[in-house]
């Protein structure tokens, strides 16, 4: 028996081993001959046709064709190919419509993947494509076609922009300021972006004149170069040319070798998809948009014509049985992995067994943690097996008998759903890209909060002459029409207007003094809270509690039969909670993160750890049906545990409550969940350990003030829903122990999200799908008047659909005996406004219909899509909007994003942005959040922060002694100025040619403004220079402010003048302060003895200055603050 102790293997050694497999020679052998036409690889399961594929193409480079029974088969299929290979020269080939070809959406990102394949063999080079029939099904262009319309580039080519602009305009595509999707181009100075439909990024071409001086890549996302590339071939959207009439055999040479799992299935698909399209129905539904059906007619291939040509090539079958009679057969002897559903003694015994007859055994994972996680798990339960761990997973795992060889993979072993990556969704992400980017971005006539003035509308750029320069300011339009202009280098004085959706914010008036004393009101009211806060945190601080001893193997066991990986923030939010448990201060966590991301899995954790311990733990939940549903998850996660879990809500009957109650106090109950019926009188606990609140900004004030008492030494942890902006982390970091999960899960299944208009065979074919697999519905519809009609139309329908309706303004009791019932499956269908948005979490629940979709914002859709898709079932999201054409650009846009953005990960920021809102004003209680309407997000947090410091310094000064004492190694002058202002009458901006669009150039503005430290400034530049080209002089001249600005205020500056060739400096303005005894006014004092004849001292109404003589630009600006900043002090 070897050392236990194994070294991770690559993939791709795994793939040599299995290259030795007989089979392997047997079938290169086969196809040497000429005579044999057609092979037939029997008993091959799971995993190992493809990975044996892969070791096959991997030696024998060719033309070779995959065709799979759909598109998750195939796309698992390329998955497990691409592992070992890397996808240089295996490509995917879809279909190149969103959904169903009768539908007639067509999605872009999948038509770059058909003509990257075009295009790649269209240089006849050896590539291996994996496709299923829906892609076959369509014709593509002719290779005569392809040729003409390429556009082929190299570097050192001499051709002008104009040539290739007119070319591009040919081909269709459209010329824009930046580009985000295929089919796009724009031009900058000497640098010309463009989007290829045969590439996944679009390249960015670099000209010298009229020479093609370099090629790369760029991410769409920020806009910045990836790879160089020495020649490019730009193809259109090959779709819409006329061309396209050949079958997709047609395209591929003779020599090529079609591999199929099930030809005859393959052709019964075909002719499906065909005759689908043409169904009466079919033409009905083409959804207000107008397809041409002679063109589609011609587009599409039908069954007895495809298999005609696919006979005429060799095959090799893989599936069950073969088609036809093989003329030779190759047999394997290979068995799935067993299914263990997370059950160890059964996964033990199996390895063993294997190891005992002499199998090797591998254990692929995608991440090494979970390898180590299974060798624990082995080691604590002292089963002596080893393996070898392998670095990337196959789709399913096998046994190979002939090899002796177990090929398994851990997210079977879990049960853990696998998902696959296809290269197109890069291309998708353009449109995300875009939404973001606009709630992000000025627009004129939107509300603007500048932290001195007030809330303002923000009415564009503008350039107005000063002196004989030009300069760019930003206009600002207050009531009566009042203007203020906002210089470019205060910008960070302004920020975007947030408050609540939909409501309009007061304008403030000029000159009244009302903005300062609201924000003046604000401070007070909070420093009170946080004053209490801070207060109840330090009484802890003194408390002893009872700690717990380090995690057990069946801790272990729990946690590495989650279902999902965990994500970093995840695992750190659990190793914070039980650090505090290990330790004799009583805790007080909070764990804020979204919905679904597996916040409940950490408090699970810390209970069973409570439980080990032989501490009894209470979770407190707002609503019965949380109770209820936590009850399921804890139960279900702890099966198999030696724990008891149960729970209390006004929806138990009075038996059920006593004998809890009776059970509770003899300690046989571990975990109890309830409502804030746990906490009154008649609830005894034998031995409280930990307490969980789940939702704490539901409570009320009662609840919180007896829960105080509770806390005082018992282990704590809160859960929150709405995750904490990050700026508030920081200033509470004294007031609250804070864990954040910000990370989506990964491998959850995506959501597979399309936008249809409003029609009721849809809805119908939507909800009996549902129902067949016995799952529920939710379908949201946001005006209360007419959900009735709704109900009657889903009866209408289908009868036997159980419906039941829900909205806000039913009595709360009533509604959650509605919910209730809908989590305990006795309806099929919730039809409600938007209140499914608050927490409730109904794992059957798999469909979402939202009505209206237009009317909502990106984060409201995404927030409500989260509810679906939270078990391992695949989860569909339909948006049912008025035809796209009649909807307004950004309402288009929006549906678009989402339903490009099916999995959970990416819509995550789009939801941080309104979700931020909603949790600044829980942090703090609910009293907040009226001042977040008066004064705008950013204003609000900007308050809170100053007001926690000012705490920190002057009433808690005590507490916070040794946090202070780190932030006074500050060189002298810096505590004396909260911020420096620069004014100028140079000519400082990024010229329109530059930087085309006024709202891109804002955004590089702020960007700018931010920056403080010089590696930021030189990064930005490097941006700048990457997708704008050579920084014009008054681009330069106006990023030196940066370095400008942080040293005057390191010397303790208020403001810098530079005006009419002089730069004046102005000092802090209260001359009794001891900054003027300072170091830093030291160096002034020295720099101007020094050079007298340039510098002068003034003193004018009670306000010091230095005029310096002869600064004409930033650099010499720069230069002389340097000198000062290095003078030896007085």
């Amino acid at each position: 028996m070897r050392a236990s102790i194994e070294i991770t293997m690559e993939i791709a050694g795994l793939q040599q081993i299995y290259a030795k497999h007989p089979n392997m020679k047997g079938l290169a052998d086969l196809l040497q001959r000429k005579d044999i036409r057609t092979i037939f690889l029997e008993g091959t399961h799971a995993s190992s046709p493809s990975f044996f594929a892969s070791a096959y193409v991997k030696e024998h480079p060719g033309v070779n064709l995959f065709v799979l029974n759909d598109q998750e088969e195939a796309g698992y299929f390329y998955h497990d190919m691409v592992q070992a290979n890397g996808d240089a020269d295996i490509l995917f080939f879809p279909s190149s419509y969103r959904r169903a070809i009768k539908y007639g959406q067509r999605d872009a990102a999948n038509e770059i993947l058909r003509t990257e394949v075009l295009t790649r063999l269209g240089k006849s080079e050896s590539v291996s494509i994996v496709t299923y029939p829906d892609a076959l099904a369509e014709k593509v262009v002719s290779q005569r076609e392809l040729d003409t319309q390429m556009l082929v580039l190299k570097v050192g080519q001499e051709i002008a922009t104009d040539k290739i602009a007119e070319q591009l305009t040919a081909f269709g595509f459209e010329h824009v300021d930046y580009v985000y999707e295929p089919g796009q181009f724009a031009t900058r100075g000497s640098i010309f972006d463009v989007f290829s439909f045969a590439s996944e990024y679009p390249y960015r071409i670099d000209f010298f004149g009229d020479e093609i001086d370099s090629i790369r890549t760029f991410e769409v996302e920020s806009q910045l170069s990836k790879e160089k590339k020495d020649t490019v071939s730009i193809v259109p959207e090959l779709s819409k040319s006329s061309g396209a009439d050949v079958c997709f055999l047609d395209f591929i040479p003779d020599t090529a070798i079609i591999w199929v799992k099930d030809l005859m299935w393959v052709r019964e698909r075909i002719q499906t998809v065909h005759d689908d399209t043409f169904s009466p129905q079919a033409i009905q539904a083409y959804e207000g948009e107008a397809v041409d059906l002679d063109n589609l007619k011609q587009k599409l291939v039908d069954g007895p014509e495809f298999l005609q040509k696919a006979l005429s090539f060799r095959r090799i079958d893989f599936g069950h049985k073969a088609a036809g009679t093989p003329q030779a057969t190759l047999a394997f002897q290979t068995s799935i992995q067993p299914i263990f559903h997370k059950n160890f003694d059964l996964v033990a015994s199996t390895l063993t067994d294997y190891r005992q007859r002499g199998y090797q055994l591998y254990i692929c994972s995608d991440s090494v943690k979970q390898t180590d996680r299974l060798r624990d798990i082995f080691q604590e339960r002292g089963d002596k097996i080893s393996f070898v761990p392998v670095d990337r997973t196959l789709h399913e795992g096998f046994i190979d008998h002939t090899l002796k060889c177990c090929i398994f993979t851990d997210h079977q072993i879990f049960d853990r759903f696998h998902k696959y990556n296809l290269r197109s969704d890069k291309a998708r992400s353009g449109k995300v890209a875009l939404s973001l980017k606009e709630l992000s971005q000025f627009e004129p006539g939107d509300y603007v909060v500048h932290i001195d003035h007030g809330i303002g509308k923000f009415a564009g750029l503008v350039r107005i002459p000063n002196g004989n320069t030009t300069q760019e300011v930003i206009k600002l339009v207050y009531q009566n029409d009042d203007v203020v202009f906002v210089s470019i280098h205060s910008l960070h004085k302004i920020s975007k207007y947030k408050g609540k959706e939909g409501e309009q914010p007061r304008i403030s008036k000029l000159g009244t003094g009302a903005w300062e004393k609201m924000k003046e009101r604000t401070k007070t009211k909070i420093k009170d809270i946080a004053r209490d806060l801070i207060k109840l945190y330090s009484r802890r601080k003194q408390e002893k509690g009872f700690k717990y001893s380090p995690d057990s193997f069946l801790q272990h066991e729990l946690e590495a039969s989650f279902l999902y990986e965990d994500t970093p923030d995840q695992l750190k939010a659990t190793q914070e909670v039980k650090a505090d448990m290990e330790s004799d201060r009583p805790m007080d966590r909070l764990v804020c993160g979204d919905v679904g991301f597996g916040k409940t899995e950490v408090a699970v954790r810390a209970a069973f750890k409570a439980v080990t311990d032989n501490k009894q733990v209470a979770v407190l939940v707002p609503t019965t049906v949380l109770a209820f549903q936590h009850f399921q998850t804890f139960s279900k996660r702890l099966e198999g545990m030696p724990c008891k879990v149960d729970y209390l809500s006004r929806a138990r009957t009075a038996k059920d409550t006593s004998r809890i109650l009776k059970e509770l106090a003899d300690g046989k109950i571990d975990i109890l969940i309830g409502t804030h019926k746990i906490i009154g009188k008649s609830v005894k606990f034998k031995d409280l350990g930990l307490l969980i609140i789940d939702e704490e900004q539901k409570f009320g004030v009662s609840v919180k003030e007896k829960l105080r008492q509770l806390k005082v030494n018992v282990d704590t942890l809160t859960m929150t829903a709405t995750p904490i902006p990050r700026t508030l982390q920081f200033s509470l970091m004294g007031a609250r122990d804070l864990s954040v999960i910000q990370t989506p899960p990964p491998n959850r299944y995506p959501i597979q999200t399309e936008v249809h208009t409003f029609n009721e065979e849809i809805i119908a074919d939507a909800i009996n799908f549902e129902m067949s697999r016995n799952g529920q519905v939710f379908f949201v519809n946001n005006r209360i008047q007419n959900l009735p009609e709704l109900k009657a139309m889903i009866e209408r329908n289908i009868p036997d659909c159980r419906v039941c309706v829900g909205h806000g303004q039913m009595k709360p009791e009533e509604l959650e005996k509605i919910i209730f019932d809908f989590v305990n499956y006795d309806y099929d269908v919730l039809l409600a406004t938007t209140i499914i948005e608050s927490g409730i979490d109904i794992p059957n629940a798999n469909t979402i219909i939202i009505n209206q979709a237009q009317n909502f914002g990106l984060s409201d859709l995404h927030q409500m899509r989260g509810r679906v898709g939270r078990s391992n079932k695949k989860a569909f999201c339909y948006l049912l909007a008025p035809p796209l054409s009649a909807l307004t650009p950004e309402a288009k846009r929006r549906l678009q994003a989402i339903e490009n953005f099916s999995d959970l990960g990416s819509g995550i920021h789009i939801a941080m942005q309104d979700l931020d809102i909603r949790g600044a004003g829980n942090m703090l209680g609910a009293e907040q959040s009226g001042f977040i309407a008066d004064l705008g997000y950013e204003t609000y947090q900007k308050i809170l922060a100053e007001a926690v410091t000012e705490l920190k310094n002057d009433e808690f000064a005590e507490l916070y002694a040794d946090e202070i004492k780190a932030g006074e190694e500050k060189l002298s002058g810096e505590g004396f100025v909260d911020e420096c202002t620069v004014e100028s009458d140079l000519e400082l901006l990024f010229p329109n040619e530059y930087i085309p669009s006024s709202s891109e150039r804002m955004l590089l503005y702020r960007e700018l403004d931010k920056l403080e430290l010089d590696k930021d400034v030189e990064a930005f530049k490097a941006r700048l220079v990457d997708r704008f080209g050579k920084i014009p002089p008054e681009g330069e001249e106006l990023i030196r402010i940066v370095p400008l600005r942080r040293m005057a205020k390191r010397m303790g500056i208020e403001k810098v003048i530079l005006k009419l060739g002089r730069m004046t400096l102005y000092f802090v303005s209260n001359l009794e302060s001891p900054y003027y005894q300072s170091e830093a006014f030291g160096k002034i004092i020295n720099y101007m003895s020094q050079n007298p004849r340039i510098c002068n001292l003034r003193e004018q109404n009670g306000k010091r200055s230095m005029v310096i003589k002869d600064v004409k630009d930033v650099q010499t600006a720069v230069r002389i603050m340097q000198e000062i900043v290095s003078m030896p002090a007085q």
